[in-house]
């Protein structure tokens, strides 16, 4: 298993503490006046989804973790469980609601996904950064309320509801950020 050094150490950083994934979600560098320079981590566990923080000294170093990042397509819901499918093994994995949370907003048929895995177990999914949904329910806007930021709540096809300008109408695809749920665009009328 290969180790990161402290000079390694980077957001980002997937390691492995007392046998489980750790994803290394702030490093801070610290150069005291005397002694030994000191990085302060943030690390997130992969597999319970708490956090914990760390201070390491100059030349210590983490075993990396046992993960791997791969391409999935969302095949179908079955209950509260979702089934994605490897891009290239065409392996499916069945993924329980807990571990997929609200990713359920942005689920389109044959969506490709990024699943992470540990130990051939996904612990984390997600969805492309922008999806473009069809909106299937809205109320329709008032004359006026183009020129404020007025917003209203719009149902999409995966139905889920989220807030939009006023101008949107019923049968318009919207762009929605799956990081923030939050509407980027109109994409077509």
């Amino acid at each position: 298993m290969a180790t990161y050094n402290t000079s390694d150490f980077r957001k980002g950083l997937k390691v492995q503490i007392d046998g489980e994934p750790y994803l290394m979600t702030d490093m801070m560098f610290v150069k005291p006046g005397k002694g030994n320079a000191m990085y302060k981590c943030r690390l997130k566990n992969l597999v319970r989804g708490n956090s914990l923080d760390r201070t390491y000294k100059g030349g210590d170093s983490l075993e990396s973790a046992d993960v791997e990042t791969t391409s999935v397509s969302f095949l179908y819901r079955q209950g509260e469980d979702f089934v994605f499918m490897h891009q290239t093994t065409f392996e499916q994995y069945e993924v329980s609601a807990d571990v997929a949370g609200d990713i359920w907003k942005y689920l389109l048929d044959g969506m490709v996904c990024t699943m992470t895995l540990y130990n051939g177990n996904a612990i984390i999914v997600e969805a492309p950064n922008q999806v473009e949904m069809k909106v299937t329910e809205t109320q329709p806007g008032t004359k006026g309320d183009t020129a404020t930021n007025v917003t209203k709540p719009a149902i999409v096809e995966t139905g889920a509801e989220f807030l939009v300008p006023g101008f949107i109408k019923e049968g318009n695809v919207i762009k929605i950020d799956s990081r923030t749920g939050e509407y980027v665009e109109r994409v077509s009328n």
